[in-house]
C-alpha cells in the first residue's frame, strides 16, 4: 500500500507533512511553539506523528517509541537582575553590608537557575552560606551579607544569573563606601562657660571625614534647632543672636554620609546688664597724708 498522508502534531496543533522525493523524507518547516519546554514533563514537547496509507490503515508514534520526537525548545529572553540596596554611590555604616537584589525571568519562562548565580564582592567570589534567597513573581529575592567585616572605604558588588535555558542576564553591579568611623568635630567658639556681654554670640568649628566627606552640621540652642552653617574646607561658623541673658547650651552634631556623627555640647552666659554705683564713701575724710584709709563702694 501507498503512503495517503503523514501529518505531526506539535503543541495541540497538527502539520501536513509533503514528501520530499530527494531523501524520501517527509518533511515540513513548522515555526518552534513561543514557550520553553523546560517546564513540560521530562522538559521536552511530545510530537506525535500519523501516518496513513490508501487503505486507510494509520500508525502512530510518539516520544514514548522514538526519541527523536522529544522536541526541546529554549527560551531566548534573559532573565532580569536588579539591585535594589544599597545604591551605588551610597554610604553605609554597617561593615557587613547587606546587599539585596532580585533575579526574574519572563512570565512562562524556564525559570532562573539558582546554581548559576554567582556574587563578588571586590572580585572575589561570595560563598553561597552568605546568600540566602525567597520566591517572588517569575523569580527570587536574594540578600548577600558578608561573613567578615569590610574595611572602610569603597567596594563593589556584582551579580551574574542565568535561566535555566542557559540565558545569561547583564551583569550588574552596585558601589558604595562602607565609613564605621564617626567624623571629628572641634568647636574653637564658645568656649565652655564662657560669659558674654552682648546678646549676639558667635560660633566656630572645624570637622573632617576621611571616607565620607562631606560632613553636616546641626546646630540647635537649649534644644531649638538652628540655621545649618555651611562647612566649607572643613570649616564653619555662625552666630546665635537676639538673645536674652540667661544661660545657654548649645549642642553641634556632625554627620557624615554614613549616618555617623559626633557632637560637642557648650554652655554658656549672656550677661548684658551695666553695673550701678549707688553709693561710696572714704573713711576717714579727710585722713593725715601717708595714712590708711578705706574706700566703701555699693554696687548693684
Amino acid at each position: 500500500m501507498a503512503i495517503q498522508s503523514v501529518r505531526a502534531q506539535i503543541n495541540g496543533q497538527w502539520y501536513t507533512l509533503n514528501y520530499n522525493a530527494v531523501n524520501g523524507k517527509y518533511e515540513a518547516s513548522i515555526t518552534a511553539p513561543g514557550q520553553t519546554s523546560y517546564n513540560l514533563p521530562g522538559g521536552y514537547y511530545n510530537v506525535t506523528v500519523e501516518a496513513t496509507n490508501t487503505a486507510g490503515t494509520t500508525g502512530t508514534a510518539d516520544a514514548s517509541t522514538l526519541d527523536g520526537l522529544k522536541l526541546y525548545v529554549h527560551e531566548t529572553v534573559a532573565p532580569v537582575i536588579t539591585i535594589l540596596s544599597p545604591s551605588s554611590g551610597a554610604h553605609v555604616a554597617n561593615a557587613q553590608q547587606p546587599v539585596v537584589f532580585t533575579v526574574t525571568d519572563e512570565t512562562g519562562g524556564s525559570g532562573v537557575d539558582l546554581d548559576s548565580v554567582v556574587v563578588e564582592l571586590d572580585g572575589v567570589q561570595a560563598s553561597s552560606s552568605e546568600i540566602t534567597h525567597s520566591t517572588i513573581t517569575n523569580g527570587y529575592s536574594f540578600t548577600y551579607t558578608p561573613a567578615q567585616a569590610m574595611g572602610d572605604g569603597p567596594h563593589t558588588v556584582t551579580v551574574n544569573a542565568s535561566d535555566n535555558d542557559g540565558n545569561a542576564a547583564a551583569e550588574k553591579s552596585t558601589t558604595f563606601t562602607v565609613d564605621t568611623v564617626p567624623p571629628a568635630l572641634n568647636i574653637t567658639a564658645p568656649t565652655e562657660g564662657e560669659i558674654f556681654a552682648t546678646s549676639t554670640v558667635a560660633y566656630a568649628g572645624t570637622t573632617n571625614d576621611a571616607t565620607s566627606s562631606p560632613v553636616t552640621i546641626a546646630v540647635t540652642l537649649n534644644g531649638e534647632p538652628q540655621t545649618a552653617p555651611t562647612v566649607s574646607g572643613g570649616a564653619f561658623s555662625g552666630s546665635f543672636t537676639g538673645l536674652s541673658d540667661g544661660a545657654y547650651t548649645a549642642v553641634f552634631k556632625a554627620t557624615d554620609a554614613a549616618g555617623k556623627s559626633s557632637s560637642v555640647t557648650r554652655h554658656f552666659t549672656v550677661d548684658t546688664s551695666v553695673p550701678q554705683i549707688i553709693s561710696a564713701s572714704i573713711t576717714p575724710n579727710p585722713v593725715d597724708a601717708g595714712q590708711t584709709m578705706l574706700i566703701s563702694v555699693e554696687v548693684s
